[in-house]
């Protein structure tokens, strides 16, 4: 009789990959977990419980097979489980270390619902397919006919990696232009090491160049080339910038000395990590190195901000957020590790001002200068904190946070560090763009099933029409893109013939 594979949620506890210790890990930029062992990574697939409706399944925004891969993992059939696995997911390596999993698809595990702990989807996959790099099963792509249309897609993030794949597995000509000298969007430069190590990146950025996509990259489109030229080179363009406009705090010194985007912070310490000259890290603007660090915001791009600046040797680490832990936006794992990390969150706080010192050569002449201009160099000392408490429920049935009269304090921070999430540019008047429509909050319209906007032949993708969101998402909507751009060109291609 065969051995039962599945199913063994009842008698084998949920375990993660191995964390290395606090100590250890804010010591360097490395991830923080370890890799699965075969025989692990079997026992831990074998959980699933194989469900009818799978809701891993259907709560994955790329509809992963998850209880498929899940069985052929337990079964050692791993070349299975990868192609089964990359059968829906052009990034799934990536996928399997920052996509927030809690809120997704291991969130609604049935047997994490009924009380056994879920299935540890994410940890599986990155193993199925980081073990697939390793074993050389991942080829470059080799069209089995190429096609003479081309496509131009500006921003190589996860939405324009995702169609460029797709694209060029049907045998297009694909160029994808990036602001960057490195591909890879805010996976590259937003997203720091100890969630995704950046060789993994950088690998799948060598594949795609290998199978034949071409990069231009440190192209600015609207000063380097401009978007009329992109769409008289292609067939068809598609939209895949993503949002880079940070939200800002209308509140006293917003601009004092100290008080920097989180995207700039980011970066400069992702560029670091490459081993680039960054001058304004060079100088401690954006070093947290023997700082008082105050982080602003409760989405993961805080939590990367406030686990950055505890490597870095931050003095302490405070993140301040309206709301309570509970209905803090970011992945609660992530709020975990940064706890154990020695960040503190101060929870139900808003920053109400920030005050600063004047500093450098005008401080001694600045109150002479009472009548005329005064150039102001201002330092940041300390950041008004202003005490909230959740009021009624808005419409969507979340609580409001509403201010705590003459509960306000200062919090002391040399480093202030603006996590406030992010807008869309305004692409048409930066591009030169006449006829591109957007929405009222400056997204790019585009039919949500198509991902046409109302410029002919071109389309978009990802956070630029979603706003801020998920790599997945992006993902997702770069996969069906290629599927309608290929459409509108095989479809024309038909008329013409005709």
């Amino acid at each position: 009789m065969a051995t039962q594979k599945m199913l063994k949620f009842v008698s084998t506890p949920r375990e993660m990959p191995e964390k290395r210790p606090a100590a250890e890990r804010s010591e360097d930029f490395h991830e923080i977990y370890r890799e699965f062992a075969k025989a692990k990574a079997a026992e831990q697939a074998s959980r699933c419980s194989q469900c009818g409706v799978p809701y891993c399944q259907s709560h994955c925004p790329l509809h992963n097979n998850i209880p498929d891969w899940l069985r052929l993992t337990a079964e050692g059939r791993l070349y299975e489980a990868w192609q089964v696995s990359q059968a829906t997911s052009t990034l799934p390596e990536i996928c399997g270390r920052i996509c927030p999993q809690d809120r997704l698809c291991e969130g609604n595990c049935v047997i994490e619902q009924s009380g056994h702990g879920t299935v540890t989807i994410g940890a599986i996959e990155k193993y199925i397919n980081d073990v697939a790099w390793e074993e050389g099963w991942i080829k470059s792509i080799r069209p089995a006919q190429e096609r003479a249309e081309s496509i131009g897609i500006i921003g190589a993030g996860p939405g324009g990696l995702s169609a460029a794949h797709m694209l060029r597995a049907r045998g297009f000509q694909v160029t994808v232009y990036d602001r960057y000298d490195r591909a890879g969007g805010l996976m590259t430069y937003g997203i720091p090491g100890f969630k995704l190590e950046k060789d993994v990146v950088l690998r799948r950025n060598q594949w795609l160049a290998d199978s034949g996509v071409e990069f231009v990259l440190n192209c600015n489109v609207g000063q380097d080339i401009s978007f009329d030229a992109i769409r008289g080179k292609h067939d068809a363009v598609l939209i895949a910038t993503g949002v880079y406009k940070t939200r800002d705090l209308d509140i006293d010194n917003a601009d004092a000395g100290g008080v920097v985007r989180a995207i700039d912070y980011l970066t400069a310490s992702n560029k670091v990590d490459f081993g680039d000259e960054v001058p304004d890290f060079a100088d401690g603007e954006l070093d947290a190195k023997g700082k008082r660090v105050v982080v602003i915001g409760g989405g993961d791009t805080a939590m990367d901000c406030v686990r950055t600046a505890i490597r870095q040797g931050a003095l302490s680490v405070k993140c301040l957020y309206r709301r309570d832990r509970a209905n803090m936006p970011g992945s609660q794992r992530e709020v975990q590790n940064a706890e154990e990390e020695g960040v503190e969150f101060v929870w139900m706080s808003a920053p109400g001002r920030f005050i600063g010192h004047v500093t450098g050569d005008f401080a001694a002449t600045q109150e002479a200068d009472v009548d005329g201009p005064v150039r102001r160099v201002t330092q940041i000392a300390s950041v008004g904190v202003q005490k909230m408490r959740l009021g009624a429920p808005d419409v969507t049935g979340r609580q409001s946070p509403e201010l705590i009269e003459g509960a306000d304090y200062d919090e002391p921070a040399d480093l202030v560090i603006k996590a406030l999430g992010f807008e869309p540019e305004d692409l048409p008047k930066l591009w030169g763009v006449d006829g591109l429509e957007v929405t009222r909050w400056g997204t790019i319209k585009a039919n949500f099933q198509t991902h046409q906007t109302s410029l002919p032949g071109v389309f978009a993708v990802g956070d630029i029409v979603r706003g801020a969101s998920l790599v997945v998402w992006a993902i997702r909507d770069g996969r069906e893109a290629a599927e309608s751009i290929a459409g509108y060109l095989t479809g024309e291609a038909r008329v013409a013939a005709e």
